[in-house]
């Protein structure tokens, strides 16, 4: 596997953010009560509305500890306390700072899938992060056909059953990470171009001013970031 398999570290206690630099943060969702009920009382009311609306009570559990994660690293980055943190949305539902912050030039993503959840944080620049948990698929190819470019649905389907999902979900990640970054929507899928092979680390075509890095945050996940520019540096930690 290409990805780079980092160590999560426990952030310090003077976690500084440097203008090159890039942190990523990865949050277990899984969490005791106690501690969902200590990120409960971090929460906007249009949250804690929003948890409410969901039907089973392990996505509700998962929403409220990734939602309070969030606060709580953004928290520690502005120096406030993470229910004063707010949030606007753009068109498509991407969380970001609300205006009030835009001063502080901070800009993160978020994505989860199953009971992990990854954050990325950085200065400046657009960024995106994706996520996925690798799950069994029969139809792998009929949907590299449908969402990749002629050229990436070649790569999956020329591979041997055992490495078909692996690099189609490298793929997806990858894409979505770019497509996160700049606002647009999965119907762009195909229209961001990524080059990979089993042995190398993937890369966007045509757009040179911007990087690409892939993660393995755990087992069966696999996990990309996208950010604006080159030359910066990432760091990893366990929230």
């Amino acid at each position: 596997m290409t990805g780079l398999n980092h160590t999560w570290l426990p952030a310090p206690t003077d976690l500084t953010l440097l203008p090159d630099e890039v942190h990523v943060w990865r949050i277990d969702l899984d969490r005791a009560e106690a501690q969902l009920e200590d990120l409960t009382t971090t929460l906007s009311n249009d949250e804690l509305a929003r948890a409410k609306r969901f039907y089973f009570e392990e996505h509700r559990q998962r929403f409220i500890a990734g939602r309070g994660s969030l606060r709580r690293i953004l928290g520690g980055y502005l120096g406030i306390e993470p229910q004063k943190i707010e949030f606007d949305y753009e068109p498509r539902g991407k969380p970001v700072l609300a205006d009030t912050f835009a001063s502080t030039g901070l800009l993160f993503n978020l994505s989860h899938s199953q009971g992990l959840a990854l954050c990325a944080v950085n200065y400046t620049r657009q960024i995106g992060i994706d996520l996925e948990y690798i799950r069994p698929m029969s139809d792998v190819e009929a949907l590299a056909e449908r969402f990749f470019l002629p050229r990436e649905y070649a790569v999956v389907r020329s591979l041997p059953v055992d490495k078909k999902q692996e690099v189609f979900f490298r793929y997806w990640t990858c894409k979505e990470a770019y497509l996160k970054a700049t606002g647009e929507g999965i119907a762009q899928l195909e229209q961001v171009e990524i080059a990979l092979t089993p042995t190398e680390p993937a890369r966007l075509e045509r757009y040179k001013n911007w990087s690409l890095l892939e993660l393995v945050p755990a087992d069966n996940y696999l996990a990309a970031v996208a950010a604006a520019g080159i030359g910066w540096n990432v760091k990893c930690w366990q929230y």
